[in-house]
């Protein structure tokens, strides 16, 4: 009996390492991450962005908790508090603003550096999980459990337009670079593009078996990555909406962003396998690389970073230099960045 405890235990630990993903590449350019600070937070830490010039840094948490630090000493400078928990945040491009989104299902409007309220956008009726900024700064998109997509003109946001086609409820929503397009990923395993001024659906997305939870558009626009919860990262062309490549993950990718170069992209995802999962529930043991970076160019993995639990949110700084995590762990890790030449 004794035997069997001890077998049964070490094939837990051994499941705590949870899935792998591919090899890594051992040739051509790759990019090395080294961390350089973590923060701690008191509840689970959701969403993390820059600035367009990459001078702030905005992160989340469950509590509702929104913090805002300079990147040139990584110091708050201003606290914010949504109601309920905040799940999504984002800036405006010129810096002046932060938007967040939280489990109440109001997009709030803070001004900084004060952090001043400015305004709040309602009508989605239940969790907001997702918000972006028009490249312009003129609009507002945001998504959550109700399946509805809502565009606020932000200088008249009385009445959104609102984009429905999803059945189920809407993960992530990202403008296209130059603004004419939105993407959308949502629980029922589809990623769509739709003309961002009409609301009209251009195109469906097909391919992923599970739910469709990160997506981002490549810098030029001529890419949309998405990813999920059937464990890959897809690359669609987004001129004819052609299935370019797929790479299996390994398990359950939630988020994904492009450097903006377009060279690199990294996911963050789940952490251990089931077996696994239930081992670090309860032991609270095992550590994982549930964060990756991948070669844009030929989809070669180059780097696996490490932490204690789920990845919730994963961004590169736009100046390239650094990447910022979120994680269940309840930690939020600074990454530095450098290019490793063969």
């Amino acid at each position: 009996m004794r035997g069997s405890v001890l077998a049964i235990a070490l094939s837990l630990m051994v499941a705590a390492c949870g899935p792998s993903a591919p090899p890594l590449a051992t040739g051509g350019p790759r990019l090395a991450a080294a961390q350089v600070a973590e923060w701690p937070t008191t509840a689970p830490p959701r969403q993390v962005a820059f600035s367009n010039d990459s001078r702030m840094l905005a992160t989340t948490d469950a509590s509702g908790l929104v913090t805002v630090r300079d990147t040139a000493g990584w110091k708050i400078h201003t606290r914010l508090q949504h109601p309920g928990g905040a799940t999504a945040v984002a800036f405006s491009p010129d810096g002046q603003m932060l938007f967040t989104a939280g489990y109440d299902g109001v997009v709030r409007q803070w001004g900084l550096p004060g952090g001043k309220r400015v305004s709040e956008l309602k009508g989605a009726t239940g969790p907001l999980w997702t918000l972006d900024v028009s490249p312009d700064g003129s609009r507002l998109a945001s998504a959550g459990e109700d399946h509805v997509i809502r565009i606020w003109t932000l200088a008249q946001p009385s009445v959104p337009l609102l984009l429905r086609g999803h059945d189920r409820n809407v993960w992530e929503v990202r403008f296209s670079p130059d603004g004419k397009q939105l993407a959308s990923g949502s629980f029922d395993a589809t990623a769509r593009l739709w003309d961002a001024a009409t609301g009209k659906q251009l195109r469906s997305l097909v391919g992923h078996q599970q739910a469709v939870v990160g997506l981002d558009f490549s810098p030029d626009g001529k890419m949309l990555a998405t990813s999920g919860d059937d464990s890959t990262i897809r690359l669609w062309r987004t001129a004819d909406g052609a299935a370019v490549r797929t790479t299996n993950v390994g398990n359950h990718t939630y988020k994904l962003d492009f450097s903006a170069d377009g060279r690199w992209l990294v996911s963050g995802g789940r952490a251990f396998g089931n077996v696994g999962t239930l081992w670090h529930q309860l032991t609270g043991g095992g550590h994982a690389t549930p964060i990756h970076i991948w070669r844009t160019a030929d989809g070669g993995l180059v780097a696996n970073l490490g932490m204690d639990d789920d990845a919730a949110h994963v961004a590169f700084s736009p100046d390239g230099q650094w990447l910022v995590t979120s994680g269940e762990d309840n930690r939020v890790r600074l990454w530095r960045l450098r290019e490793v030449r063969a």
